[in-house]
Formats: C-alpha cells, structure tokens, sequence
C-alpha cells in the first residue's frame, strides 16, 4: 500500500478544509517527499488549467505519483454538482467531469474520485437516481477508453442522499454496470455509517471493487488522534490484497503541514515500510 496526501491546485479559488500542506505547489510537493508520501491526490476545480507537462516534470523532480484526480474543490469551490436544481450547473458538472477523466489521462494517474461532487437527490426530485446512473455509465465508458477509472465515494448521511454505507454502493454499482466504476471507502465515513471497522473493506475487495482509500479519523483528524481502529483496517486491506493508494482528506488542523506530517508518520508505523 501507497500513501498519498490530498492537496489543492493553484487555480482553486478557495482553500478546501481537507486540503492538506501550504505553500507553492512545488513547496507542497516538497514536503510531501521530504516527509514520506509516495503520491498526492489532486483537488482541482478548473482541470484544463492545469498543465500536465509541468505537473509531470515537478512529481519526477521529487519522486511522487498521482493516487487520483479530486473531485471535490470544483463542488466546494465551485458549486458544480452532477445532480443539481439548476440543469445548467448539472451540464457545467458533467463538463468538469470529461476534464477531470483527460487530466487523469493525461498525468498518466489510475482514477477520478466523486465524493460531494454528485450532488444530491432532493435537489432533483423524481428520476433523479436513473440520471446519475447514466451520468456515471456514459462517463465510465468515456474514462475506460483512457485508461482510468471512476471511484465513487460513500459518503455519509449528513453530506449525501445516495450512498451512504458501502451495501449501497455495491448495489448501485450493480445498476451502473460498467467496470470502470467502483468506491471509495473513507474511514471517517465508515466510522459514522458501518457497524465494522474492516467488514466494508473486505466486502468490497471482495466484490473486487475497492478503488481507493481515504484516511481520517472520527473526528476528521489525523489517523491515531481519534477512536478509529486503523490497525485493524491496514490488516484488513491487506488480507484482502489492496495495493492501492491510502490518501489523507481530512480536516487540516491544528494546520495543513501538522495534519499531514502526523498522519504520514503514524500510517508508516502501521505500513511498516
């Protein structure tokens, strides 16, 4: 297993509360090597703004790779969901989306993370979850002709109508039928919606559907300043195989060098490497 870090590109208009390090992106990437991530997990808003040649050159100069192109800074940043009242937004959402897939294409990273970003179904009433079924399937035939795929994220009651926990979303895997799309699974959204530390991480390995991997404790900070089982969860991943990318989204406090510095150091005492 791989750890990566999730920080925010320099077009975002805003700062995303679980983006994590300050600095210039090459200050950001800095740090990231220096203190032992393997990769980083980009939250971009504007994708085309971001130019896939430089960013390759600086994550060679440091020895990074790309875990995921993020979804979330366009919704938080933006305002743009997938499913959304104004049909207009929903069509600039889909737009970013197609970018999204190309960036990811194009940096050469494995998948594109959907958390916030598809929105949510009160805001669209009736048809609202056959919409985002057909979203999801025509993007993830325009992201498997480019080699990457789509993990749609479980997130928790207070921040999503549509898959919550991880049953829901194997079941609405089912209804998008299509290989390139899978889950992520959050430890901090696990904590909230499952009755099982490792149960959500083996079904869906399992089901041969786990993506990608998001750290976070109950409180939303570091892994070990909460209540969540991480010893647990590694042994788990690895039982079942998973040699995927565990990226830190969390909450960064006390500030954004702190939360990934710690989180870093305390997930290579679990990892062992």
């Amino acid at each position: 297993m791989k750890l990566a870090l999730a920080i925010q590109t320099p077009e975002v208009p805003r700062l995303v509360p679980v983006a994590l390090l300050s600095g210039t992106l090459e200050e950001k990437l800095a740090k990231a090597a220096l203190w032992g991530a393997d990769g980083v997990e980009l939250m971009t808003s504007h994708p085309a703004q971001v130019d896939p040649d430089s960013m390759q050159t600086l994550l060679g100069q440091y020895g990074l790779q790309i875990a995921a192109v993020a979804s979330g800074a366009i919704s938080l940043a933006l305002g743009y969901t997938l499913l959304n009242v104004d049909p207009e937004i929903s069509q600039k959402a889909r737009a970013r989306l197609y970018e999204l897939i190309d960036l990811a294409a194009a940096l050469h990273a494995p998948l594109v993370t959907i958390g916030s970003f598809r929105g949510k179904l009160v805001w669209v009433g009736e048809g609202a979850r056959d919409q985002l079924v057909e979203i999801l399937r025509q993007a993830g035939v325009y992201a498997q002709a480019r080699s990457v795929r789509i993990a749609l994220e479980a997130l928790n009651r207070y921040e999503g109508d549509i898959v919550n926990n991880h049953v829901e979303g194997l079941a609405f895997l089912e209804e998008v039928s299509h290989p390139a799309l899978g889950l992520l699974l959050d430890t901090y959204h696990v904590n909230i919606e499952e009755s099982s530390w490792t149960e959500p991480f083996q079904r869906v390995l399992q089901a041969g559907k786990l993506f990608h991997v998001h750290l976070g404790d109950n409180n939303r900070l570091p892994p070990g300043k909460g209540l969540i089982d991480f010893p647990a969860i590694v042994a788990a991943l690895r039982r079942g195989g998973y040699d995927g990318f565990l990226t830190a989204e969390l909450l960064a406090r006390p500030d954004p060098d702190t939360a990934a510095r710690e989180t870093l150091t305390y997930m290579r005492s679990l990892l062992g490497n």
